[in-house]
């Protein structure tokens, strides 16, 4: 599976994902995103591999929505004679992505360092597992920037943490440190940067030592519930929010590479 912005590193059962564009803090265009769905999704067919350790390349893990070349953006400008139901598609790329992840069929630990913004804390949030440094930076930007947090993110959020602090994450915008994220949920564990690896090497063997089909049907027993509790999905509309506030003012100047699709 070769991947322009992806890098992967396979250890007999263990998969390691790495963003790869440190010099932009990982943050997710087109082709980043497309790389990560097309990846997780062939995953489910790949049955040697048990775990993937998601991580970025780099000072972070990801800063998020390139905002200088937007998820899609490039392809509208390119096809300026594109149809309704391929600015549809296009819109929903990040969502495609993170359910991706949410869905793979193997456990998923994310390993968080630096910056995990916007797009970067959806992503590491449709992991099973979330493991980050003590200085590392959570933060939902979007309704400062002008849109709604979308991709999805937003039920899955109010499963993990609860509506209360979902709703005070989301709307405040405020960015929380790595010690937060464990104390509110959003990550499993925070440690120091030199315990970072260590720790999840760690929790890679615990989880590749135990029985491989009671590890797998238990992953999705959980992922079954977790849609269950999400029942009426309306995400599927996350694209349609994504390209009306985009045509905003705010949005507009938030991103200068193009607003989003």
């Amino acid at each position: 599976m070769a991947k322009t912005n992806l890098e992967l590193e396979r250890e007999g059962p263990l998969l390691r994902v790495w963003l790869n564009r440190p010099e932009c803090r990982n943050a997710l265009d087109t082709e980043t995103l497309e790389e990560i769905a097309e990846l997780f999704q062939n995953l489910n067919r790949e049955f040697e591999t048990r775990v993937v350790v998601l991580g970025g390349r780099g000072p972070s893990f990801c800063a998020g929505a390139d905002r200088k070349a937007p998820p899609g953006s490039a392809r509208m400008q390119s096809q300026s004679g594109a149809s309704e139901r391929e600015r549809r598609f296009v819109s929903q790329l990040g969502r495609r992505a993170a359910r991706a992840i949410e869905d793979a069929e193997v456990v998923t630990l994310a390993r968080v360092q630096g910056h995990a913004v916007g797009g970067g804390f959806v992503l590491a949030l449709a992991c099973d597992f979330r493991i980050a440094t003590l200085d590392s930076v959570w933060h939902v930007p979007e309704v400062d920037l002008g849109i709604p947090l979308t991709w999805g993110a937003t039920p899955r959020l109010i499963w993990e943490l609860g509506a209360a602090r979902a709703r005070e994450l989301i709307l405040l915008c405020d960015p929380i440190d790595g010690a937060t994220a464990e104390r509110y949920g959003v990550a499993h564990r925070a440690v120091s940067t030199e315990a970072l690896d260590r720790l999840i090497e760690s929790w890679v063997q615990r989880i590749l030592a135990k029985p491989e089909l009671a590890v797998h049907m238990t992953k999705t027993q959980l992922r079954a519930y977790a849609h269950g509790a999400t029942r009426g999905d309306v995400t599927e509309t996350d694209g349609d929010l994504l390209m009306s506030a985009s045509r905003s003012a705010v949005a507009r100047q938030s991103f200068p590479g193009g607003s989003k699709p």
